[in-house]
């Protein structure tokens, strides 16, 4: 699998509760993405798939898969981007 293809990065997005929560305080969305990702690599593929400006992303693995905190920039809602993957 390449990791030149956002889509092979991202995986799924998050809509647990404190991940609404984080959205809606913090302007931030998450995903599980694939465990070879970088920082960068998610970075690229969420400004590339949404067409968003990403300030920071941090990055978790547990229970076996790796999941990212990504904090868009105050222009770019991630309520608006949860909105369009329809888990809101």
């Amino acid at each position: 699998m390449k990791l030149d293809d956002p889509y092979s990065i991202l995986k799924y997005p998050l809509a647990t509760e404190k991940a609404v929560k984080l959205m809606e305080s913090e302007n931030k969305i998450f995903f599980v993405v694939n465990q070879k990702a970088k920082k960068a690599d998610i970075k690229r593929a969420v400004e590339e798939l949404f067409k968003v400006k990403v300030i920071k992303v941090n990055t978790l693995i547990t229970k076996g898969e790796k999941r990212a905190y990504v904090k868009l920039h105050p222009d770019n809602l991630a309520i608006d981007i949860a909105t369009k993957l329809g888990i809101m």
